[in-house]
C-alpha cells in the first residue's frame, strides 16, 4: 500500500472519530437536556419544530439560570403567603375573576423573593422552567386566563382550572430550594365549597388535586 494510501486511510479514520465524539456529544446534551426539562424539552421542540434550535434555547434558559441566586423562603414568608393564598381561594366563590388576577400577583411576589427576575412573561416562565419543567406549562396557560379575564373572555370553569394551576407551581415556590417539603406552609388543598360554581351555569365539580412539592 502507497503512503498516499495510508495518508487517505488515516484521514478518513479521524473524520471518523471526529463525527463519533460530535454525536456522542450530542446525544448526551439530547439526554441531560432532557432529564432536566422532563415535558418542557418535548414542548419546546414541537414549539419550535427543530431539535437544535429547541436545545439551544433549552441550553440557554440553563445558563442564564446558572448566574441567578435562588434562595428558599424563610418560615416566615412561607406562612405568609400560604394564608395569602388560603384567603385568595376562599374569595374565589364572590370573586373568581379578582381571585385568579391576585393568584397571578402573589406567585410573582414569591417568585420576586425567590430571587427570579421579573422581566417580561415569557422570560419569567422561561427562567421558572429550569427548576419547576412540570408545572412552567400550567404557569403559562394560568397567566393566559388571568389575561384573559381583563379582555371578557374567561368562563367560571377557565378561572377555576386557572387556580388550581397557579397552586402548582405556588406550592413548589414555597418549598426550599433542595426540595424538602414542608407540608406546614404549603398552599392547602382546597375544600370542595371553594371553587364551587354553583349559581354561575357551571359545574360545581372541584377540581383534581395539583401536584404539591416531592416528599422526601
Amino acid at each position: 500500500m502507497t503512503e498516499t494510501a495510508f495518508i487517505v486511510i488515516g484521514v478518513v479514520v479521524v473524520i471518523a472519530i471526529v463525527i463519533a465524539v460530535i454525536a456522542a456529544t450530542t446525544q448526551r446534551r439530547t439526554a441531560r437536556l432532557h432529564r432536566t426539562f422532563g415535558p418542557e424539552y418535548d414542548r419546546t421542540v414541537a414549539s419550535t419544530g427543530d431539535r437544535r434550535s429547541a436545545e439551544k434555547d433549552l441550553a440557554g434558559r440553563v445558563a442564564r439560570r446558572d448566574k441567578l441566586t435562588i434562595v428558599p423562603l424563610s418560615e416566615d414568608a412561607r406562612r405568609q403567603y400560604a394564608t395569602a393564598w388560603q384567603q385568595i381561594q376562599s374569595d374565589f366563590v364572590d370573586a373568581p375573576a379578582q381571585s385568579v388576577q391576585a393568584a397571578d400577583v402573589l406567585v410573582a411576589r414569591v417568585m420576586s423573593d425567590r430571587g427570579y427576575p421579573m422581566t417580561e412573561f415569557d422570560q419569567r416562565a422561561a427562567d421558572i422552567s429550569v427548576d419547576h419543567p412540570d408545572v412552567v406549562e400550567n404557569y403559562r396557560l394560568a397567566h393566559a386566563t388571568c389575561i384573559g379575564t381583563a379582555e371578557g373572555g374567561t368562563t367560571t370553569e377557565d378561572l377555576r382550572r386557572a387556580m388550581t394551576q397557579y397552586r402548582a407551581l405556588f406550592n413548589e415556590l414555597l418549598s426550599p430550594s433542595d426540595g424538602v417539603t414542608q407540608p406546614q406552609t404549603q398552599a392547602p388543598a382546597p375544600p370542595a365549597a371553594v371553587y364551587s360554581t354553583a349559581g354561575s351555569g357551571a359545574s360545581a365539580t372541584p377540581p383534581r388535586e395539583a401536584p404539591g412539592p416531592p416528599q422526601p
